[in-house]
């Protein structure tokens, strides 16, 4: 059931590429848990559909956190993912995220910019303080956002991330009293019913990574079918159509 699902998730494909949908809950790369990942459900739904005998080849080329939703890119083919690796390393692929959050931002557009440290037993990340007290190997984080709708009691914000740390959207935002909704780790008050939080990976953009130079891929998922998000959808102003431009 789950496998036949994934179709009508997969927001892009091609001989190289396949960009997925991800829902809260899913994990993109096994960890302690031994579920399955997206990825296994993808190799699977791949062969059934297409018939393969042998092994699918499908490479990780990005991660989102566990309750995170949103976009997320595979590599069908090695080339694709050597590729895909380099312009993410890079900073060459547009991030774009929403996220729901229980309080106001400062302005109605504007940027965070942080020294963040992974605390790796906690798995959660801090801002440390810059200058000789540091704590070492903190890296520089740098967002921008824009504040798109208020509901009753959270409010819609855009952001973009010029730099990959680790929970560093979560972190940032929960440091200036903006808590993403359902973020028990970063401040909320209480859980989402479906166990994920309200951050979504709006969309991916990048150039193709093989074949004619020049070529772009954008692709914008949906966020998770639920009142809330559904509600801010329906504000006047907010784009909710599906938009794969290739």
């Amino acid at each position: 059931m789950f496998v036949q699902a994934v179709a009508e998730r997969i927001l892009y494909e091609d001989n190289h590429l396949i960009v997925v949908n991800k829902l809260p809950g899913e994990l993109i790369q096994g960890d302690r848990s031994g579920d399955s990942t997206l990825g296994e459900v993808l190799t699977e739904y791949i062969r059934d559909r297409d018939a393969k005998p042998g092994n699918v080849f499908l490479g990780v080329t990005h991660r989102l956190d566990r309750p995170t939703s949103g976009v997320v890119v595979f590599a069908k083919t090695s080339k694709a993912l050597s590729r895909l690796n380099a312009l993410f390393r890079e900073g060459k692929v547009e991030k774009r995220y929403w996220a729901l959050v229980d309080n106001p931002p400062p302005a109605e557009e504007g940027s965070f910019e942080d020294l963040l440290w992974k605390d790796s037993k906690k798995n959660k990340s801090f801002i440390v303080a810059p200058g000789k007290g540091a704590v070492k190997n903190a890296k520089r984080a740098l967002l921008t956002y824009r504040f798109l709708a208020k509901g009753d009691r959270y409010y819609l914000l855009e952001l973009d991330i010029a730099t990959g740390r680790h929970h560093q959207i979560r972190c940032q935002l929960a440091a200036r009293g903006m808590h993403v909704r359902g973020d028990l780790k970063y401040g909320a008050r209480r859980s989402n019913p479906d166990g994920g939080i309200s951050l979504h990976a709006r969309s991916l953009a990048f150039e193709h990574p093989v074949g004619e130079k020049g070529r772009h891929v954008n692709c914008v998922a949906p966020p998770p079918s639920e009142p809330l998000w559904d509600y801010f959808l329906h504000v006047p102003g907010i784009e909710k159509e599906i938009d794969t431009d290739v």
